[in-house]
């Protein structure tokens, strides 16, 4: 599987990303994948790599380049609970909403500019903490995004002034949403009350939770790593993305 690591200019520096191609030539959708809070790494260079071989050119860019390079050191999971606490904060609090949005704006913008994607729309998929950041894409650039998806996305729907579900009125793409059982970033409530704001938005969409997976439970290297359930999550990705974008 063609991949290659490449280096994108923002605004406030360098994402350093991941261009992941299908096999041979010819035109394929473009799909903006966002990572978990634990960033690039082999897991999701792998889950990457597996949805460009089903016809996507996927970039997956460091989305916590203000913080550091790829692979991000000290990793999560190699913390004590205070220590993860504090190494999310220093990750998530560079990247406010209108940070996510100008990103992903300008993620959105190389990924159509790259030679073989399909012109027109992309679909955006985000994990954990940068499920609200596929939200924040879809608002953002409205005529370019078709469709974004959301597994065990954290904050969906908060009391804040700059929760995720406010920006739905800007949002045209189909959206779907695989939540996680027992989930302190997204528990049942919370959930409730996001898929009632769905059905004020009006759009395309589906939300659904996912019996006995726990938050991370698409990724290979989490702990609580659900095959059956992560194998119908992918499914439900390229569904989605099927039915929206153009071949």
């Amino acid at each position: 599987m063609p991949e290659q690591d490449i280096e994108i200019t923002m605004r406030d520096g360098t994402s350093d990303s991941v261009l992941c191609r299908p096999e041979g030539d010819g035109n394929h959708p473009g799909v903006l994948y966002l990572t978990d809070i634990g960033g690039i790494r082999d897991a999701n260079r792998e889950s990457a790599a597996r949805l460009a071989k089903q016809g996507y050119i996927v970039l997956m860019p460091n989305i916590f380049y203000r913080t550091g390079r790829a692979p991000l050191q000290p990793y999560l999971r190699t913390l004590d609970d205070e220590g993860r606490k504090k190494r999310m904060a220093e990750l998530s609090s560079p990247l406010p909403p209108e940070a996510m949005e100008r990103d992903t704006s300008t993620y959105i913008d190389f990924l159509a500019s790259q030679q073989g994607t399909t012109a027109g729309m992309i679909g955006v998929v985000g994990y954990c903490f940068s499920g609200k950041m596929a939200m924040f894409a879809a608002a953002a650039t409205p005529g370019k995004v078709a469709a974004a998806a959301s597994f065990h996305g954290g904050g969906l729907y908060t009391d804040s002034p700059a929760s995720p579900h406010l920006v739905l009125p800007r949002i045209k793409a189909q959206l779907y949403f695989g939540h996680a059982v027992k989930d302190r970033s997204m528990p049942q409530e919370a959930i409730a009350q996001f898929e009632e704001a769905l059905k004020r938005w009006g759009g395309k969409y589906e939300s659904e939770t996912y019996e006995g997976a726990l938050h991370s439970w698409t990724s290979t290297d989490s702990p609580v790593y659900n095959q059956p359930q992560a194998e119908r999550a992918f499914e439900k990705l390229l569904q989605l993305l099927q039915g929206s974008l153009p071949s």
